[in-house]
């Protein structure tokens, strides 16, 4: 088999997935997929480990995520309202991961950079209404520098937070309650995650966590992660179906495990 046949045969799936999106009205950035069924196992294991929970109780939140048909008609309803994202598929690809931690921490703050739509932020809301239900009370604040983003964030998934309009640096620096979660997927660029990350620095909880949605792009989370002597494990995601080849999340939590 000549060489070009050997690339083709790896890229054919590739291309066609490509060739297919092209044509539809679906997000243009911050992608929409599933996770294969092997990458979701994984996701679930490093979850487990990384809390200290059993696995068995992290797969099942993981099941409640997938049979929450509210949150998935709640997304539907307004990204196909809007003809920029009509075909936008609703799944939660590495999302999944903040559902799960949050499910298992009980945090009281969660703190996300970068809001875009807001599938993160409402899948973050779905989380702590979850937490509420069983008595864990736990709220979620969003920074966007984008006045027009975070139009999912509505109805009663708001209930359990607000998005703050501005630069980050500044939101974050405002924030003086105790951070159980920091998220940060706010401007891409290495030095201003590195910003947010000293930012938050002397705000986070005894016990805390931060992932970084970014940290397959740069090595921010990592080097802060050394630097203050914290543990840091990356999950590489693999998008079921796209043809985006996927992103990952840096997680680094206070130890591990984490509770």
């Amino acid at each position: 088999m000549s060489r070009k046949k050997i690339v083709k045969r790896y890229l054919k799936k590739t291309n066609d997935l490509a060739s297919s999106w092209v044509g539809k009205h679906t997000e243009a950035s911050n992608f929409y997929y599933p996770l294969t069924e092997m990458n979701r196992a994984d996701l679930v294991s490093t979850v487990s480990v990384v809390t200290g929970m059993p696995i068995i109780q992290i797969r099942s939140y993981l099941q409640e995520l997938h049979e929450d048909r509210q949150l998935h008609s709640h997304l539907g309803t307004y990204l196909h309202s809007k003809p920029q994202t009509r075909d936008s598929l609703i799944a939660y690809g590495r999302r999944e991961g903040w559902y799960l931690f949050i499910r298992a921490i009980k945090p009281k703050l969660v703190v996300e950079t970068g809001v875009h739509h807001g599938v993160g932020a409402s899948l973050i809301a779905a989380a702590l209404l979850k937490n509420r239900e069983e008595g864990h009370d736990g709220v979620y604040l969003g920074t966007e520098i984008n006045e027009n983003a975070g139009f999912l964030f509505q109805d009663g998934y708001s209930s359990v937070g607000e998005i703050k309009f501005g630069d980050s640096i500044d939101t974050l620096t405002q924030i003086q309650s105790d951070i159980d979660i920091f998220i940060n997927d706010s401007d891409h660029s290495a030095e201003y995650e590195a910003m947010e990350y000293s930012t938050v620095r002397n705000k986070l909880a005894k016990s805390s966590l931060i992932i970084g949605d970014n940290s397959h792009v740069t090595n921010c989370l990592r080097d802060f992660s050394e630097q203050n002597k914290r543990p840091y494990i990356f999950f590489k995601e693999i998008p079921a179906n796209h043809w985006y080849p996927g992103g990952g999340i840096g997680i680094s939590p206070t130890r591990i495990p984490l509770k």
